[in-house]
């Protein structure tokens, strides 16, 4: 079978580079003649590991980015890792500055991002340097060799030019003067320098989409909606996409490039597009707030890696979305509570710095007992630590980090794709139990992307509540009365009722509140009970078992929770491959936990809990279930890769 490619000049054309007839087809630059092409041989691979990395100014991000978009239309399974500084400019030319964007894509289905890329594209020195002690011998370089002058070396340390020195020679690596290409191919639209330059990183976009046969019409149209008001940088920064794929087809140093078919058995049938976690969490927000048939209400501040869902809600005020930037973390989980008390679906996004301010009015919801979800994007801490590198380490926080006895549920995704459905059961719990639950993603789920199958309406659960209408109360007089505190026997909620029905008036706050009339006590004995049956509530909430994976009757289970999900699949993968019986499972649910938790951790001789952090799910096990659970943590900001993981939980077997 023949793989139908798409080149820069909007034909299809053949995996060899021709026409149906035969005929060469090459994209045209703008203003030249076409090059003539060169016989080159195609070589088909299962999979491939590309990286790019440049200057934070050198637009990595979106060239990953763009890559990813025409590789999902391609049909590919993907997953992505973005990486980044945390300045908005870091400096210029050095390691702290480089940015990157990592991108596995296969012919099959695929769990994480790669361990090593097979393609690193350098744009400067620093981005070789940070980079190369990831790269195996072997792979592809491509570097911009107009940035290897005496200055940018010197900046990071290199004496010598590491292509000239001999210490690349384990390499391929390939030479390419990007912004002295990059400015010829952009003459004829008179920019200044400054301003041509910028458009490397899509020459090297094309480059890399010629290499790997990736569709190119989904680009040329995003250029030029990007730049709609600026059509001359809109048709330059296409140009530069076109030269870089004609540089492909015609020059001597690419002798060969590549085809990845799409990955057609992996997927179930259906609709799909490439999706990252913060995206996918956010439509799980608008779509539970559809199914519950309430107004979704944010109130937010900015803050890494949490932004991006203020920003695409604020999109969506046709779906009854209403966006509150507050003027701090408190004021936003402030505005959310009100909300959730007036009858909205109440949200507030943030991360761990975040979560310690919005912690009182968290145990405020707790004794209101409304609906609110908290939506935490884990990072590396404590205090400001690593704003874009990733962690699990905010686990506790959300466990335990209010005063009182303040439990809260708590619901973690597990893939980019995974945050749609975990934002619709947290939504679930949410209104169904009236109690803050904490949604807890992080930075590595949040930023990377992977296929998504766009579910449809009638595959979406029904979240309609009942709001309060009446009085649900009879005193020994006869008289009907509305008690807020009256529960439901099987979910132990109480009514929620919203602000102005008549005959519902009630009074809220922080102080205990007696049971059913809600009004306030400090008698000890009522607030043992009301302590007691809140926290009854939340053990008593509906959650599924646990599922095991374990087709070998192994002695071993390895047990994670979030973003460990793809990683530890992929090493239990490697793992069973060479023989070696394991068993897998992970938790959604970290509160409650699953039913038959207990009674799975007793089947296995061996439980080894990988953690981004410390060991924090692993104290919470030991405690509750008095189980000798093992931890193997990992806390550097960047997400285990898969045959680390191999490696130590085939040690933790032969142990």
């Amino acid at each position: 079978m023949t793989s139908q490619v798409s080149s820069p000049t909007g034909q299809t054309d053949g995996a060899d580079g021709t026409d149906e007839a035969g005929e060469a087809v090459v994209g045209e630059q703008r203003g030249a003649p076409a090059p003539q092409p060169l016989e080159k041989e195609v070589r088909r691979l299962d999979r491939v590991i590309i990286r790019f990395a440049g200057d934070s100014g050198d637009g990595m991000q979106l060239t990953g980015d763009r890559f990813t978009s025409e590789t999902a239309t391609f049909g590919n399974d993907l997953s992505t890792l973005p990486n980044f500084p945390a300045e908005i400019r870091a400096p210029a030319g050095t390691l702290p500055g480089v940015s990157s964007f990592q991108l596995h894509f296969a012919d099959h289905d695929i769990l994480t991002p790669g361990d090593a890329p097979d393609v690193l594209v350098a744009m400067n020195p620093a981005a070789l340097k940070a980079n190369i002690g990831d790269v195996p011998r072997g792979a592809e370089i491509i570097v911009n060799t107009d940035e290897f002058t005496k200055r940018p070396m010197a900046k990071v340390g290199y004496e010598t030019s590491p292509l000239e020195d001999g210490s690349l020679e384990a390499y391929q690596v390939h030479p390419v003067p990007l912004t002295t290409l990059t400015l010829e191919a952009l003459k004829e639209f008179g920019l200044p320098r400054k301003e041509a330059e910028r458009s490397k990183n899509m020459f090297a976009l094309g480059l890399l989409s010629w290499m790997y046969h990736r569709p190119t019409e989904g680009t040329e149209r995003f250029l030029r909606a990007k730049f709609a008001k600026k059509p001359q940088i809109a048709e330059a920064n296409v140009a530069a996409f076109r030269a870089g794929w004609n540089f492909g087809e015609t020059t001597e140093d690419f002798a060969v490039s590549y085809e990845v078919a799409p990955a057609t058995k992996a997927f179930a049938a259906g609709t799909y597009r490439s999706i990252s976690g913060n995206l996918a969490l956010s439509y799980g927000l608008i779509a539970a707030g559809r199914q519950a048939d309430l107004p979704l209400y944010l109130g937010s501040y900015p803050i890494t890696p949490a932004s991006d869902i203020l920003h695409e809600l604020s999109k969506h005020k046709n779906f009854g979305v209403r966006t509150f930037q507050a003027e701090d973390e408190i004021a936003a989980i402030g505005a959310a509570l009100g909300a959730a008390f007036g009858g909205q679906l109440g949200v507030t996004t943030t991360s761990g710095p975040g979560v310690a301010l919005k912690s009182e009015t968290i145990g405020l919801a707790v004794s209101l007992e409304l609906p609110l979800l908290v939506v935490a994007i884990q990072r590396g801490g404590p205090s400001t630590g690593l704003p874009t590198k990733t962690e699990q380490a905010d686990l506790l926080q959300a466990m335990y980090g209010r005063n009182g006895e303040a439990p809260v549920p708590i619901v973690a995704p597990r893939t980019p794709a995974d945050c749609f459905d975990a934002a619709l059961d947290a939504a679930r719990i949410a209104v169904t139990y009236r109690t803050p639950v904490f949604l807890l993603s992080d930075g590595y789920l949040a930023n990377g992307s992977e296929p998504w199958r766009i579910p449809e309406i009638d595959e979406l659960p029904d979240l309609r509540v009942q709001f309060a209408t009446g009085p649900n109360h009879e005193l020994a007089d006869g008289t009907e009365v509305f008690w807020p505190y009256k529960r439901d026997p099987h979910t132990l909620a109480r009514p929620w009722a919203v602000p102005g029905t008549p005959g519902l008036e009630h009074r809220i706050g922080g102080i205990e509140k007696q049971d059913g009339t809600g009004n306030i006590s400090y008698d000890p004995a009522n607030h043992d009970f009301m302590v007691r049956t809140r926290q009854a509530k939340i053990d008593g909430i509906s959650v599924p078992d646990l599922e095991v994976d374990d087709p070998a009757q192994a002695k071993t289970l390895v047990l994670g929770w979030g973003s460990t999900y793809g990683p530890i699949t992929a090493a239990v993968r490697r793992l069973r491959t060479a023989g070696i019986p394991i068993a897998q499972a992970h938790l959604r649910h970290l509160n409650p936990f699953p039913r038959n938790l207990g009674e799975i951790l007793g089947r296995y001789e061996k439980v080894v809990v990988p953690e981004m952090n410390l060991g924090q799910l692993t104290t919470l096990l030991r405690a509750k279930y008095l189980v000798d659970a093992h931890s193997y943590n990992q806390v550097n900001g960047m997400p285990f890769k898969a045959e680390q993981l191999a490696e130590a939980l085939k040690e933790a077997i032969n142990d």
